[in-house]
């Protein structure tokens, strides 16, 4: 696909508001550096923010690369390649320093779907501690290296998927609502889909963190134009509410990240310190070393405060 086939579409606040709205920002991609400048606007009625106007659910591929993060940073193999030792050591790392970023609730094994999958790097977490796992991945490759795993996985966008022919215990979305198209839509699907007390768990950016007010359109996790909302606890209570779920817990991630790459992008743009502003923009998909460990308190106290810019929501379905 070319840019001169992405057809961009202008759609009202999905919580049924006035069409009222102010703008946010102008904004790029950075990830990739395709051309584009897309706005972000905010609901005057709600707060809801959302890209407007927006590459079409049909041309949205053009900004989802084959090089795009999650689809490589998701493959099994890749763990592959540490040793039986790196292996461990990460392994008791986790445990011991609770991140906050995937985090489920305990509950007993049941069936799980995960909504975004990517190439299964949690599937294959989840199911080798019990639980019965299914996936849906908007990206066919990554969609396939996930089946490769022997792991039934729907290659679709989730607004469009059938009906499912089972129900589930659990439900997980890493970094996945913000990306769609029909949030509203995707959300009643997956009540439907869910057992009586099931559980919703989903991660998003947090834009009523600091980072966001600061950084503006140089925050990572802003992501031009594949993020289409930009949510707050607030907006995202509403969103859940209406697709018939109810938050439970929140927790902030610990995770740094986000603000070194943002504080990268802005040395970028004001051509400061270029070699600094390179180490910062590649930090995410560095090993991580002392450098990370050294900065733990730091983004431990940062998530003591919800000002990491990522969360973590547990969700319980409403019943009908």
């Amino acid at each position: 696909m070319r840019l001169k086939d992405v057809e961009l579409e202008s759609r009202p606040c999905p919580l049924d508001c006035p069409t009222e709205h102010d703008l946010v920002l102008v904004g790029r991609d950075r990830l990739h550096r395709l051309p584009g400048e897309f706005k972000v606007v905010r609901c005057r009625t709600c707060g809801l923010m959302r890209t407007d106007p927006r590459p079409t659910a049909e041309t949205m591929d053009f900004y989802y690369p084959e090089e795009y993060g999650p689809y490589q940073s998701t493959r099994v193999g890749m763990n592959l390649e540490k040793s039986w030792l790196r292996q461990r050591l990460t392994s008791l790392a986790k445990r011991i320093i609770n991140l906050r970023i995937d985090c489920v609730p305990t509950l007993p094994p049941g069936k799980m779907l995960e909504i975004g999958c990517a190439a299964g790097a949690f599937l294959h977490r989840m199911a080798n501690l019990g639980w019965d796992v299914e996936g849906i991945e908007f990206s066919e490759q990554a969609a396939e290296a996930a089946r490769s795993l022997g792991y039934q996985v729907q290659g679709s966008r989730l607004e469009t998927a059938p009906p499912r022919a089972q129900t589930y215990d659990l439900i997980v979305g890493w970094m996945v609502l913000e990306h769609l198209h029909e949030p509203i839509v995707a959300l009643q699907k997956l009540h439907s889909w869910a057992k009586p007390g099931a559980r919703l768990v989903i991660s998003v950016p947090n834009a009523a963190a600091w980072e966001f007010a600061l950084f503006k359109d140089a925050w990572f996790a802003l992501q031009l134009p594949t993020h289409l909302y930009h949510l707050t606890p607030h907006s995202l209570a509403k969103l859940l509410e209406r697709g018939g779920w109810r938050i439970e817990k929140v927790f902030h991630q610990r995770d740094i990240g986000n603000l070194l790459t943002s504080l990268g992008y802005f040395l970028q743009d004001r051509r400061r310190f270029p070699a600094v502003a390179k180490r910062l923009i590649a930090f995410p998909s560095q090993k991580k070393g002392l450098i990370y460990l050294s900065l733990l308190p730091l983004t431990y106290l940062l998530s003591a405060i919800g000002q990491t810019g990522r969360t973590t929501v547990w969700a319980l379905r409403q019943d009908d």
